[in-house]
């Protein structure tokens, strides 16, 4: 686990991309500790950058950006490819040769084997820049599920990529600010992809890849094969089975590590289910890490216990006070990289895990997504029946709803993406306009007809399922989670997203895979006799933090004469008087320090 960096620009003189290359890498070094390498070639001007996080091989065998023994081909890589030793015994079997016990070695062998059909055999989470130089093309891929993140900026005949958002700025690549980007976050609480906060610096698709052509300076975009999916599995005895067969061999094999590794425990189904089947491999003695607060409403502690009576190995247990909060609050800031209203219990929860000695651990993330955990995946169906109502009406109320239905404006848009702002978003498009003192044609011009979404049929689980994977959890969950743990030099690792677990997951019918009665209840009868009762038998809590309380008390997120414009003001005086949710008075406060 790593942060790479690169440029390749004929314009540029080669010194200059060192150098440039050079400052990217050093705003990037709290994601890579370990280590730091720069590769140049000059004839194609071109270079690489990377800072490494040692996880596996930390010998110097490890040391990047590596190169092929021939040097026909060399990468940066970000991530983990957990069947990589599958991999390489099928390559040696057909004459390969290894100098290191490296994953990173296997993809640059696969890719010299299969050309990019080998981006489909890689089982894992990565984002990677691999130069072939013999045929003069660098390649940027990315991972099916899209959890681990890279940027690119094209302009001049020119590329340059990186692991995060800061490091354009820190080389003077890209710095004019996306005008539109406080839109997108007002409305989605995060940027979504494939946008950012600089003007033409964009994530990468998941499972795609971008190919630069040197001798043209032009690049074109393909996603790369996807794991089939298999014929639909209707029996919920054989889909029981399949789950619990494939989340084993997801955990089992996400274990693998030469450096300390652990898991993270809330108390919560999926945190619990991750952490008994880390227990059953014995790997190495398990390590896990766990939250609790003051707040007795927030405090899972008795939930964690339950837990931790059945494992062995060694619990790190740490209790977040407000103090804490504020005065970490500067560098959870900072740590963002692009403004978004999550990711303050990912930054304290890896900064334990990294206090506590590790460089590794498993989360729970995706199983809400993939098994209907969240209240979503029944609300969609009310949301169905708003549909038939016409547009329209929602345009001539938009002005005097109250602000508890203020998002049912969102529906004056036929858009998809209106659907999901109505169940997830912020702050209306009315409210928005006033906010940033903007036209409210230009906000709905930005939030409805500058995403791409596909056709997503009737108003069911199966749509649920599409927001909450495509949406929620790509663009803030997985990306917050990537940018939080990676500020204190932690991996993060998500058995639920491993790409034979998930196309296991797909293949079940929704039918058997969703149920309206009890969130997740495929998943917790595929593990019956694993998973305690008290867990799963009780309100879904979340990974919450007392942050309604906290924040309020927050001199710099309360104090309403910070904010500009009566609608910020008075939505600030409302969150003092417990009216309205924490994100967006956190959101408010980011877009004031930022605009």
């Amino acid at each position: 686990m790593c942060r790479i960096a690169g440029i390749i620009n004929n314009r540029l003189q080669p010194e200059l991309i060192r150098e440039k290359v050079k400052a990217m890498c050093f705003e990037l070094r709290h994601g890579g500790p370990d280590d730091e390498g720069i590769f140049y070639d000059d004839t194609a001007h071109l270079a690489f950058g990377h800072r490494r996080l040692s996880i596996i091989d930390l010998s110097n065998n490890g040391h990047q950006p590596m190169a092929d023994t021939g040097q026909k081909a060399w990468i940066t890589f970000n991530g983990e490819i957990y069947n990589y030793q599958e991999i390489k015994s099928e390559l040696l079997k057909q004459g390969a040769t290894f100098t290191s016990t490296t994953d990173t070695e296997v993809i640059l062998s696969a890719y010299l084997h299969w050309g990019t059909a080998a981006f489909s055999k890689l089982r894992g989470m990565f984002a990677f820049a691999l130069f072939d130089t013999v045929k003069s093309l660098t390649y940027l891929v990315r991972d099916t599920a899209g959890v681990k993140p890279v940027y690119y900026f094209i302009k001049d005949d020119g590329l340059s990529f990186a692991s995060e958002i800061r490091a354009f700025g820190a080389a003077g690549l890209a710095t004019q600010k996306d005008a539109h980007w406080p839109i997108r976050f007002l409305a989605f609480g995060h940027i979504p992809e494939p946008y950012t906060t600089l003007e033409s610096v964009y994530s990468l698709p998941k499972g795609c890849y971008l190919c630069w052509n040197h001798a043209t300076s032009t690049h074109e975009m393909r996603s790369y094969d996807q794991p089939a999916i298999k014929d639909q599995v209707t029996d919920a005895n054989e889909a029981q089975q399949l789950i619990k067969a494939a989340l084993i061999k997801a955990v089992n094999r996400q274990m693998i590590a030469d450096a300390p590794l652990g898991v993270f425990l809330s108390g919560g189904i999926d945190s619990s289910l991750i952490t008994l089947l880390a227990d059953q491999q014995k790997k190495q003695q398990l390590k896990t890490i766990s939250i609790f607060f003051d707040e007795k409403q927030y405090d899972e502690q008795a939930y964690q216990r339950l837990i931790l009576d059945e494992i062995s190995g060694e619990n790190f247990s740490h209790l977040v006070k407000q103090q804490d909060f504020e005065n970490h609050f500067p560098e959870i800031i900072d740590a963002m990289d692009m403004p978004t209203t999550d990711g303050i219990n990912s930054w304290f929860i890896s900064k334990y895990a990294h206090d506590d000695g590790l460089k590794a651990v498993l989360s729970g993330v995706g199983a809400d997504e993939y098994f209907g955990g969240y209240p979503s995946f029944n609300r969609i169906r009310f949301l169905g029946h708003l549909r038939n109502i016409p547009p329209f009406l929602f345009s001539a109320i938009r002005g005097v709803l109250p602000d508890p239905y203020k998002k049912l404006a969102f529906l004056a848009s036929k858009s998809s993406i209106a659907d999901y702002l109505l169940l997830r978003g912020l702050f209306s498009p009315g409210d928005i306009s006033k906010i940033l003192d903007t036209d409210t044609r230009q906000v709905a011009d930005v939030l409805f007809n500058d995403h791409d979404v596909p056709e997503l049929g009737p108003y069911n689980h199966e749509h649920a399922f599409w927001f909450e994977t495509n949406l929620y959890m790509q663009n803030q969950l997985l990306r917050d989670t990537d940018v939080m743990s990676m500020r204190h030099g932690l991996e993060v690792r998500v058995p639920f997203l491993d790409e034979d677990f998930t196309g296991v997951a797909q293949s079940i019918a929704p039918q058997i895979r969703f149920n309206n009665q009890q969130p997740k209840k495929l998943l917790i009868d595929s593990f019956s006799n694993l998973l305690p009762t008290s867990v799963w038998d009780r309100p879904k809590m979340g990974f919450s933090f007392p942050l309604q309380m906290w924040m309020s008390k927050n001199h710099r997120i309360s104090d309403v004469s910070f904010y500009n414009g009566k609608l910020a003001q008075n939505s600030i005086q409302k969150f003092k008087n417990n009216q309205i949710h924490w994100s967006k008075a956190y959101a408010l406060y980011q877009v004031q320090g930022h605009v």
